[in-house]
Order: C-alpha cells, then sequence, then structure tokens
C-alpha cells in the first residue's frame, strides 16, 4: 500500500534563500518517515537573488515535481491552489538605523494624528461649542480651560487606547488591533490580485 503524503499549502511563503526547498514553502505529513525526510528537503525552484519579491507558484507544479521523484506516492495537496512565494533579503544596516526609522514613524503618526485632531476641532469650532455649553450650563463666563476641555482631552487619549486596544506591549484583550485588521485585508488584497493575475499570464513570474 503506497504513502500518502499531506500538503499544506498557504497564500504567501516568505523564504530568505533563493535556493527553495518543499519544506520552506509547505507543511508535510506522512506516516512514514524515510519518505517524509525526503521529500523536505527535494529542491523546488531557485529564484533571482538579485530580484527580491513575489513569485507566483501553482500546486500543480509541485505536484509534478514530487511525482518525478516519488512516483508511487499518493499526494493530498489542502489549500491554496496557488500560492505566492515572497524572497526578502534579510534586514541590513545597524540597529541605530532601525530605531531611527522606527522614531521618524512615530513622529510621522503622532504629529499626523494631532494635525488630524486640531483641523477637526478647527472646522466644527469645538471651543466655541464648549464655551456656550459651559455659560449655559453654570451661568459663567468660559475661561478656555473647564471640566469640559480636560474631560474632552483625556477622553481622547482613551478612546484611541481603547479603540486601538493597543498600548505598547499591553493589549487590552486578545482581539486583533483595528490596524491589525485593515493590515491583514490589505495583504489579502494584494495576494488575490497578484494570484489572479498570475492566473491570466502563466506560471511562476516575478511580482
Amino acid at each position: 500500500m503506497s504513502e500518502t503524503l499531506y500538503l499544506l499549502l498557504d497564500q504567501n511563503v516568505q523564504v530568505h534563500s533563493p535556493h527553495v526547498t518543499l519544506q520552506d514553502i509547505a507543511r508535510l505529513s506522512c506516516s512514514d518517515s524515510k519518505t517524509l525526510n525526503r521529500v523536505r528537503v527535494m529542491p523546488v525552484t531557485v529564484l533571482d537573488e538579485k530580484k527580491p519579491g513575489r513569485y507566483v507558484m501553482s500546486v500543480t507544479e509541485l505536484l509534478t515535481l514530487i511525482q518525478k521523484k516519488e512516483p508511487g506516492l499518493n499526494i493530498t495537496p489542502i489549500g491554496e491552489p496557488t500560492f505566492l512565494i515572497t524572497l526578502q533579503k534579510e534586514p541590513a544596516g545597524s540597529r541605530l538605523l532601525r530605531w531611527g526609522k522606527i522614531f521618524f514613524i512615530c513622529l510621522a503618526v503622532f504629529f499626523g494624528s494631532a494635525f488630524s485632531i486640531m483641523t477637526f476641532n478647527s472646522d466644527v469650532d469645538i471651543r466655541a461649542l464648549f464655551s456656550q455649553i459651559y455659560t449655559q450650563v453654570t451661568g459663567q463666563t468660559s475661561s478656555g480651560f473647564t471640566i469640559l476641555e480636560i474631560s474632552y482631552s483625556v477622553g481622547i487619549g482613551l478612546g484611541l487606547i481603547f479603540f486601538f486596544n493597543h498600548f505598547g506591549k499591553m493589549k487590552l484583550s486578545d482581539d486583533p488591533t483595528p490596524m491589525q485588521v485593515q493590515m491583514r485585508t490589505y495583504e489579502d488584497d494584494v495576494n488575490k490580485t497578484l494570484l489572479e493575475d498570475a492566473g491570466r499570464k502563466g506560471s511562476i513570474r516575478e511580482e
């Protein structure tokens, strides 16, 4: 009785070496350990290390390669019929440069958010609104620094923390943050577009 190899493929697999083996791009399962060890190190393709990027490959290409090496092996693919191989170079540069990039992004996000909040407040004239509410409720003229302004400022900060579900390394719950959801949605849309485009043009190629 021939053995069965189960081949689990994700939509996008990241590799750091241009010499791609089967175990680099798929999760494998087989009851015969010897067969499993052989197919794990089976060469799949050699990418152009001078051109890091996304490459599209189909499961039928993998089946053909495996069947040439293991003709008596039953193969059951699980997962994506076509998938992306992302060749990414190891991050270069010093730790100081990486921290500099992080610091720059933090500044851009901080001042960009602050500018957006200030322009929104100016558009709706929140200062005049708070002054009017304070005068109507207390009968006194607002100084511009009352409980309304204080609670509003604190509320914006707390609201952002609760909305993004993230503060430093601390998370308020195990749910993914809205930013993680949006990044995952964007990544899935990019992968889907590349795979559909590759389906019209052929097999493995650089994106």
